[in-house]
């Protein structure tokens, strides 16, 4: 199989690419050699040390993987030695009242796989089988990468009850703002995506997609314009800063909804105000459920998602901490994907 490695987070900017032992998996675990996994915003969150109180260091992090299975544990029925995968990253109690209730994404002691246990930035990876989902033939590990945050985006915007023909905000223009966008066009909304990175607003554009810059004048002007003066159905919150947390009051319609989904650092003041008065609905929207992995699979495969532009670079593992450090210095990235094989 060649050397493997894996890449361990060790402190604030700390990244430690070293060699790794194959975990022989147990009963109901599968082991995969991972092919690529994506760099997203809470892996930056990390980075960053933002999430230290979660981690037991050091750890392997990353938990956007696609791959084959290299190895089934006893007992694994319905999935096969070579079989393409990819991975929904979250364990569940099974016994909390989110549990219970059938919320196990949001489970009272949910863990993240990539935070509270070893992530799929490495050659191979031993998780739970139930966690695993096939892969339709033929489909490219490096476009697989993208079915976990397609499936947030299914997720928020299957909280958020984007209808077809409704008009969607998109506060941040990301990779999760973009696939958002992506999917709620594919849906059959009117969508318009905020954004101050220049790169990524040619990229959007590109793409087909509305964007405007938040800075300039004129642009909130153009929502009430292109919705009668009513506002936006729905309003994503995905930049996880104060500007963007200001701004999604402003932008609801009169009982439209806002669905949070990026991670806020420190605690940002909304205009609480404007939620009573025009009635609007709050969401959070944390991860996502099988439902929506099902979904974002299907997406991926049907070819909606653009992902040979959205992947703006495919970087070894022993380049994993300058893909994090493009993405913290605003480079110009979108997508950026670690090939855990190279």
């Amino acid at each position: 199989m060649g050397k493997m490695k894996a890449a361990y987070y060790g402190g604030s900017r700390q990244i430690d690419i070293r060699a790794c032992v194959p975990v022989t998996p147990g009963p109901g675990q599968v082991r995969v050699r991972v092919s690529h996994c994506g760099i997203c915003g809470t892996d930056l969150h990390v980075y960053l040390g933002d999430l230290d109180h979660r981690l037991r260091l050091p750890e392997v992090i990353g938990h956007e993987g696609s791959g084959t299975i290299a190895e089934l544990g006893p007992g694994v029925e319905g999935l096969a030695v070579g079989q393409p995968v990819v991975v929904m990253p979250i364990i569940s109690c099974g016994q909390c009242p989110a549990c219970v209730a059938g919320d196990y994404h949001v489970c009272h002691q949910l863990k993240v796989i990539g935070i509270e246990a070893p992530g799929a930035m490495q050659s191979s990876w031993t998780i739970p089988a139930h966690l695993v989902f096939p892969l339709p033939a033929g489909m490219d590990l490096q476009q697989a990468a993208l079915v976990e945050p397609v499936a947030v985006a299914c997720h928020d915007i299957r909280t958020g009850a984007l209808q077809k023909g409704e008009y969607a905000l998109v506060l941040g223009g990301g990779p999760i703002g973009a696939l958002i966008a992506i999917v709620a066009k594919h849906k059959g909304a009117r969508v318009l995506v905020t954004e101050i990175n220049p790169f990524r607003i040619a990229m959007l554009r590109r793409l087909g997609l509305e964007a405007v810059d938040p800075r300039e004048p004129g642009w909130m002007e153009r929502i009430m314009e292109e919705t009668g003066g009513a506002g936006a159905d729905v309003v994503f919150e995905v930049t996880g800063v104060a500007a963007g947390a200001e701004m999604m009051t402003k932008a609801a319609k009169v009982r439209g909804r806002i669905v949070m989904v990026g991670v806020f650092a420190k605690p940002a003041p909304v205009d609480i105000y404007k939620i009573f008065a025009r009635e609007l609905q709050l969401f959070g929207a944390r991860v996502y459920q099988r439902e929506d992995f099902a979904e974002a699979i299907a997406i991926v495969d049907s070819g909606a998602i653009p992902g040979h532009e959205l992947i703006t670079n495919v970087l070894p593992l022993d380049q994993l901490r300058y893909g994090l450090e493009q993405m913290a210095t605003g480079g110009d990235v979108m997508k950026i994907l670690i090939d855990c094989q190279a």
